[in-house]
């Protein structure tokens, strides 16, 4: 049994306003400040604090744009250099974690974008104190393989995100939080694909996906 669109969609709407309610509120705070304050030094503060608050959650719109939306245009594909930019302005702004980019397609379906994109969200919340994400792809003649590799000096991936990756979620127990790591796995299923989990050990968490190119 599976979510239907509606009630799906509902829970991508939460878990986007869930990552947008920090720079947000962070703007509206911003903006309250500087209305009350009329010392110069304090002020640049306050439009540092807007400028930077402004970026994140921009950053934040053209992650979730392509990782959940239907950013793209009309096309079957999307430009890869879009998908990097993305991931960089969602991790690079706080440099807590840095991004590697081992992608050499210049061009994904829609489909693997999504399950990339997901993936690299997924990893990227597991770095609870930072580190390193590496993204790659490698292309055949019949098979795109997607790997995305998290290291870091602690790394938690949640079982309940585990289990949504693997499609062992109940339609009536997924939560805004699974959201994104389930529909990682819908996309793949639906495409003929499988689901990669390497635990994490050493500090270093794997995630993959497997998809026969015939089903894009």
């Amino acid at each position: 049994m599976t979510p239907d669109g509606i009630d799906f969609a509902s829970l991508l709407c939460s878990r986007l306003c869930h990552d947008l309610l920090s720079p947000v509120g962070a703007l509206n705070n911003g903006i309250e400040l500087l209305a009350d304050e009329h010392d110069p030094e304090m002020r640049a503060r306050c439009l540092d604090l807007l400028a930077e608050s402004a970026r994140a959650s921009a950053n934040k719109l053209k992650f979730f744009r392509l990782a959940f939306g239907a950013a793209g245009g009309f096309g079957d594909s999307v430009d890869t250099r879009e998908v990097k930019a993305a991931i960089e302005g969602l991790f690079g702004g706080d440099r807590r974690i840095q991004v590697g980019w081992m992608v050499g397609d210049a061009v994904l379906s829609k489909g693997a974008i999504k399950i990339l994109l997901n993936l690299a969200l997924i990893a990227g919340d597991a770095l609870v104190r930072g580190g390193r994400l590496d993204i790659g792809t490698e292309t055949s003649s019949e098979q795109l393989d997607i790997a995305v590799r998290a290291e870091g000096p602690r790394i938690v991936l949640d079982p309940e995100l585990r289990t949504a990756l693997t499609g062992g979620t109940a339609a009536e127990t997924l939560t805004p939080r699974a959201a994104p790591a389930w529909l990682t796995w819908q996309l793949a299923n639906q495409r003929g694909g499988e689901m990669l989990i390497v635990e994490p050990q050493d500090g270093v968490l794997m995630l993959g996906a497997s998809l026969p190119v015939r089903g894009g």
